[in-house]
């Protein structure tokens, strides 16, 4: 196996589990999304670690994510969130996930491709209350919600919403969740006295777990949460959570460059004094942004030491200093370990950008390996 490894540490994503579980009561189930691999962490391990530690429902963003699931052997709800395109409904049907309804068209396809399968095919109302992505304008839920209800091969299961700006703590953003849940509660309110059952009810993200109770319903969708990150940097310091992922390697070189020494591509680094420099088995073909280059510490015997010189494609190097008690093969956390290591919430603030993306960034050529716990975990110095 490769010194680069993705650490997937099951425990603290059990512990994120009960952290929501003890935030929102006994009574809303949850939903985990897996999708894009399960945020990159290995979408079917986290699945079964997911369901075992109390989550109901899990979410996907393609019928091809739900078929892997289903291949696994997971039996429990899939929600679907993205639209199928028409070749792929009848896969859909066969797996029996639970896709997103949004207008007309999409239901009378989806009956067909039941009907064909010969499944009756859960199906949750999706309203737009305000993202702007996919969804019915609230007052055309309720003649879609009967349209549902007319066509036999669908089981109306669910009805949901999207909130765009849950997770920030402005008035404005505050107020702009408001308006989506009262826009949400009169759609559900115009459904039910229509005649129809809502189902399932769920709107709340990851940001309204934390900030808006009155969206919990009857199912919460937390998302980052479950896999160790606040929605925003707002939320950090409300937020007690574990990295799940932590990005290991290892020191494979060590050799001393004099003073005036260029390093890595373009010699953008040049050594102001005789240093050490470790070079490590990492770089942007694994995922580790190439943007990150002089401007990220790893974390190496209890210390930070800065990156030297630009990030390449299959390796990074390392400033230990003029001396140093570092040795060839000590491990690396390059993020999400415990201590002084940085999080991938750290190296999204330097990035300008969110954790999911460093995490679902770390590709297939990093072998996932998935930690159970103190004891239980078959890597040296894992936890």
């Amino acid at each position: 196996m490769r010194a680069t490894q993705a650490l997937i540490h099951l425990d603290r994503l059990q512990k994120n589990i009960a952290a929501v579980r003890n935030r929102i009561g006994p009574k809303p189930l949850i939903c985990m999304p897996v999708k894009a691999d399960g945020y990159g962490h290995g979408a079917i391990p986290v699945a079964h670690e997911a369901l075992s530690s109390g989550v109901a429902v899990l979410a996907v963003a393609s019928v091809q994510e739900g078929i892997e699931l289903r291949k696994a052997g997971i039996t429990a709800p899939i929600l679907l969130f993205s639209i199928p395109l028409p070749e792929e409904l009848d896969d859909l049907a066969a797996a029996t996930l639970s896709p997103f309804v949004a207008d007309k068209d999409s239901a009378t396809a989806l009956a067909a491709a039941a009907d064909r399968a010969g499944v009756r095919l859960p199906v949750h109302l999706k309203i737009d209350t305000g993202m702007g992505r996919v969804g019915c304008r609230p007052e055309a839920a309720a003649a879609l919600a009967a349209y549902l209800v007319s066509l036999p091969s669908l089981h109306y299961v669910g009805t949901a919403t999207h909130l765009a700006r849950a997770d920030a703590l402005s008035a404005d953003a505050m107020a702009y969740t408001q308006k989506q849940l009262a826009r949400f509660t009169q759609a559900l309110d115009a459904i039910r006295t229509a005649g129809f059952d809502t189902g399932i009810v769920h709107a709340a993200n990851s940001g309204a777990v934390f900030l808006h109770t009155d969206a919990y319903f009857d199912m919460v969708r937390p998302g980052i949460v479950l896999y160790g990150y606040p929605p925003s940097e707002e939320l950090a310091s409300l937020v007690q959570l574990e990295p799940v992922m932590e990005l290991r390697t290892a020191v494979v070189f060590i050799k001393k460059v004099l003073s005036g020494t260029p390093l890595s591509y373009g010699g953008t680094w040049i050594a102001p004094a005789d240093r050490m420099i470790a070079t490590l088995p990492v770089g942007y073909g694994d995922g580790l942004p190439r943007a990150l280059s002089g401007n990220l510490q790893v974390l190496i015997r209890g210390a930070l030491y800065p990156l030297a010189g630009r990030i390449c494609m299959d390796q990074c190097m390392v400033d230990l200093g003029p001396d140093t008690d570092v040795r060839r093969w000590d491990p690396v956390t390059v993020f999400g370990g415990t201590g002084e290591a940085l999080t991938a919430g750290d190296l999204a603030a330097k990035l300008h950008t969110i954790p999911y993306e460093i995490t679902c960034n770390i590709n297939k050529r990093v072998p996932r390996v998935y930690c159970a716990g103190v004891g239980k975990c078959s890597i040296t110095d894992c936890l």
